[in-house]
């Protein structure tokens, strides 16, 4: 058995306190602040009402592009994408033509708060709603020790103690495995921390949801509300438990249809063939994975791999004189002001405005099965996040606060 010292925690050149009771962090997928403030208007969120009132009550920044691996993998490593590497769901390799999934241990860079943590002798636990996300959250934990968990609601009823820590978590849990687009995901995520804290006492543990309700419904319709009120109640039972808890998001959620309820879309690729000729350029939208039903692919962020000697300041230009098209920028521009590692992005980076998406070429996006009005993520109107502790903490406020500072605060309060 590790001799556990207890003494702090270095990971990426951050170092984390070790904590007196469970640090827990939960990043609540797609969650616009607005989602909080009309549940506890209406009276839906005790438990985050008197966090707010008797805890530390923030907004951060989260990192841009504001999508979900990207942010996920912040918040796991302390760290913005040019230090762990996942600067999108997807990537394209100009050597071979390829476009991937980011998703593979192999892209990350970058070892997690939760891996040097284990190291140390902790007990870890991460429970996340897609699988998308667990291998790469789970990156350097072992499961032969019983002081790692790590494992995603869609595929909990196929654990094994060798690969997550734990036999057939929806058996464990009593819950069925649930149906990937439901709020069910995301609940079943939260009964899982729950049951964890109670029975196995981890020191520091991560839970996060996916944002289909969000994606869904705007923070006034009753999906959204039952959702947070919802996730009220099993807050208060972490905070019961005495926990340390650091509730925040990965991105924020906005509107992004016309007035008739069609998808308010710029399709990029479109532009670049009839300026450049088809197929000279390659736009790439990293907000795209396998789980496209609620947004169709479309966000606010894109990247454009441009032919040799193609103008690329005038693409910019004309670019951004696109309405609806808030920022046109070089390469070496996004890196330095949303520190992304340069060889996984294209020759430039485009952002679109609160209400527009980015699409590649018209034919290319099946909008069939978006039933509802598109809402979306993924550019600079998304970056504002929650950032709420249940202990008071000396705390900064966005664009100093990060979401990705999440275990940095819930271990420095549970340290206290």
């Amino acid at each position: 058995m590790n001799m556990i010292t207890r003494a702090p925690v270095t990971a990426n050149d951050r170092v984390y306190p070790w904590p007196k009771v469970p640090a827990v962090a939960i990043c609540l997928d797609g969650c616009e602040p607005e989602y909080l403030d009309v549940a506890i208007a209406e009276g839906l969120m005790p438990t985050l009402k008197r966090m707010r009132a008797e805890g530390t009550d923030r907004l951060a920044h989260s990192v841009i592009p504001s999508f979900t691996n990207p942010n996920n993998l912040s918040i796991a490593t302390g760290r913005p994408p040019s230090v762990h590497g996942i600067c999108g769901n997807y990537l394209y390799d100009p050597e071979t033509g390829e476009e991937v999934m980011m998703n593979d241990v192999r892209f990350l860079r970058a070892p997690t708060v939760f891996s040097r943590f284990y190291e140390a002798g902790a007990r870890v636990a991460v429970v996340t709603a897609k699988d998308k996300l667990r291998a790469l959250l789970g990156a350097g934990l072992k499961f032969d020790e019983d002081r790692a968990i790590a494992f995603s609601s869609e595929k909990s009823g196929t654990t094994t103690k060798a690969e997550h820590g734990i036999d057939n978590a929806s058996q464990w849990l009593g819950m069925p495995v649930p149906e990937v687009y439901s709020a069910d995901l995301s609940e079943f995520v939260f009964a899982a921390g729950v049951k964890l804290l109670k029975e196995w006492k981890p020191d520091v543990m991560y839970l996060s949801t996916t944002d289909y309700i969000q994606h869904k419904f705007a923070p006034d319709e009753k999906g959204a509300k039952d959702f947070y009120a919802m996730f009220d109640r099993y807050l208060g039972e972490l905070d019961a438990l005495g926990a340390a808890v650091v509730v925040t998001a990965d991105h924020g959620m906005k509107p992004k249809h016309n007035a008739d309820g069609s998808p308010a879309v710029i399709y990029v690729q479109d532009l670049m063939d009839e300026w450049l000729g088809k197929d000279a350029a390659r736009v790439i939208l990293p907000i795209t994975d396998p789980y496209v039903v609620h947004h169709g692919a479309l966000g606010s962020f894109a990247t454009a791999y441009l032919p040799e000697g193609a103008d690329r300041v005038r693409i910019m230009d004309r670019l951004a004189a696109k309405e609806g098209i808030i920022l046109a920028v070089t390469r070496e521009e996004a890196v330095r002001r949303f520190e992304l590692p340069a060889d996984r992005i294209g020759d430039i980076v485009m952002i679109s405005g609160e209400n527009m998406t980015i699409g590649t070429s018209a034919h290319r996006h099946d909008l069939a099965a978006l039933k509802e009005p598109l809402r979306s993520h993924g550019g600079l109107t998304e970056q504002e996040v929650p950032f709420i502790v249940n202990r008071k903490v000396d705390l900064p406020g966005a664009p100093e606060l990060r979401n990705f500072d999440a275990f940095f605060y819930a271990t420095t309060a549970a340290a206290l």
